[in-house]
């Protein structure tokens, strides 16, 4: 865990870094439970594929378990967007800054509400976020950034099954953002459930399998980009 400041205040994430100590770098952004294991996982897992990762810690030190979905989505409505867009992008310029970050240009991978914003983050940093890998989440009704200002490639993965982020909403959105000339790529992937990808399989739905597809994938995407 480290501490970044944050527009005069202390905000603190997770960093991993890579087996050589250097690498470009890339933001995660958390589910709604909170800066947990599984988040720290794949802050890991990015960092044992060549990439100094940082979580930053959104919800400032408060978790929900993973059978506290009452909890996990109260925590998120709460979640004061200023403070979340400015711990993003204060995190973003300690990584950019970071002696062991090799890229100018950042990435940036989230999950469940970590995906939605993505997209945010991407359009408030166009100057540095070059990448971006949203996974079943994006923004919906009024939690629409300006698409326009957004500047970096996006590689989506959203599942087909899915109440909190339908996937006709997010084909309409990869259509939308395509129509603005962005190099955007929204797959919807068949047979699956919200959080896939989720190493602590709270909802039941992770699937080893497209795991297995999809990683290399999204790392080879943010290498193509942050390399």
């Amino acid at each position: 865990m480290i501490d970044f400041k944050s527009n005069g205040e202390i905000a603190s994430g997770y960093l991993a870094l890579p087996e050589g100590r250097r690498g470009p770098g890339v933001i995660v952004v958390q589910e709604w439970w909170g800066l947990d294991s599984g988040i720290k996982e794949m802050a890991d897992r990015l960092a044992a594929a060549g990439f100094v990762a940082l979580a930053p810690d959104l919800y400032h030190g408060q978790l929900a378990g993973h059978t506290e979905m009452d909890k996990a989505a109260a925590m998120m409505s709460s979640l004061p967007p200023e403070r979340a867009a400015r711990d993003m992008s204060s995190a973003v310029d300690y990584l950019a800054d970071h002696d062991a970050t090799t890229s100018d240009g950042i990435g940036v991978m989230g999950f469940c509400m970590g995906g939605l914003l993505t997209f945010i983050l991407a359009a408030l940093r166009p100057d540095r976020i070059v990448a971006a890998v949203p996974f079943y989440g994006f923004p919906q009704g009024d939690d629409q950034p300006n698409y326009r200002d957004i500047e970096a490639s996006i590689q989506g993965h959203m599942a087909e099954h899915d109440d909190f982020f339908p996937p006709a909403a997010a084909k309409a959105l990869e259509a939308e953002l395509q129509a603005m000339g962005k190099d955007v790529t929204i797959t919807v992937h068949e047979g699956s459930g919200h959080a896939f990808m989720a190493p602590h399989n709270a909802l039941g739905t992770q699937d080893q399998a497209l795991y297995d597809l999809i990683w290399p994938q999204t790392t080879a995407f943010l290498h193509e980009h942050l390399d």
